[in-house]
């Protein structure tokens, strides 16, 4: 902000009490209600939630109302309205994905990543779980997640995974992230909580399953496909029956919900 909002300093008096709506532009799931008014009211600004988080709502529709000091309400608006469009953007693709593969199988579940945007990794992890979505990860220390360059550096999935089990977080979950067939069955073997299959095409993928299926070590792990998923493809991967499926772009391609703040009422100090 600098030196504070200029244009709201001189344009409007101090004193001035308006009311104000928060209106959205397109349909959507609203995530981020409870944030912006926690904002809101550190400013001594009154906010009223015309609906809830994760409502599914319709264009034009009035989802909150703002009373309080006008310059005020100006100066946090654009902060209050980007947090606002990012979580529900986020909430209503996790949503219409989440609808798309409870056709194929409900106990698929749709999964964040944590390509998130830098200081927002709680905000958007939220949205994914308010649109119905798996969080996965919030922090490395959560789980264990080998991944590729673990595996080059421990030299093989074998040794990466005896230096876990001298971890002293040894009994948090462990997942791997494979490339090929050969190594997921390995993972699988060594026991492991989550094979990942990481972009893998949809043959390559399909026939790991079938490999682990046919040496009875699909029901001893969970299988989660991850990497070149897209909105396009992600029936069809749903339709191998894997436990999760993960898309980064949930996080760091969001195409926000377009929305506005409008005065409505102005009373100007006496």
């Amino acid at each position: 902000m600098g030196q504070g909002d200029i244009t709201t300093e001189a344009i409007v008096p101090r004193g001035t009490n308006v009311l104000a709506q928060i209106v959205l532009k397109q349909p959507a799931v609203v995530c981020g209600l409870n944030e912006v008014k926690v904002l809101f009211e550190m400013l001594g600004v009154k906010f009223f939630e015309k609906v809830k988080d994760g409502d599914e709502t319709s264009a034009d529709t009035v989802i909150a109302e703002i009373e309080g000091d006008g310059q005020k309400i100006l100066t946090a608006e654009r902060t209050a309205l980007n947090l606002l469009m990012r979580m529900s953007g986020i909430a209503t693709e996790t949503r219409k994905l989440v609808k798309e593969i409870q056709k194929i199988d409900p106990k698929i579940r749709i999964a964040a990543t944590r390509k998130t945007a830098p200081g927002l990794r709680y905000f958007d992890k939220k949205a994914v779980i308010t649109g119905g979505g798996y969080p996965h990860r919030m922090k490395l220390d959560d789980a264990f997640l080998v991944k590729d360059n673990h595996i080059t550096i421990a030299g093989e999935i074998r040794e990466a995974l005896k230096k876990i089990q001298l971890s002293p977080y040894s009994s948090k979950k462990v997942e791997v992230e494979v490339k090929t067939r050969e190594q997921a069955v390995q993972a699988a073997e060594l026991g492991v909580d989550i094979v990942m299959l990481d972009n893998m095409s949809l043959k390559e993928a399909a026939e790991t399953m079938k490999e682990l299926s046919a040496r009875n070590l699909r029901h001893r792990v969970q299988i989660e496909i991850s990497g070149g998923v897209t909105s396009e493809n992600l029936v069809s991967y749903a339709m191998l029956r894997p436990d999760i499926i993960s898309l980064g772009s949930l996080t760091h391609s969001v195409k926000a919900v377009d929305m506005s703040l409008e005065v409505i009422k102005v009373n100007a100090p006496s």
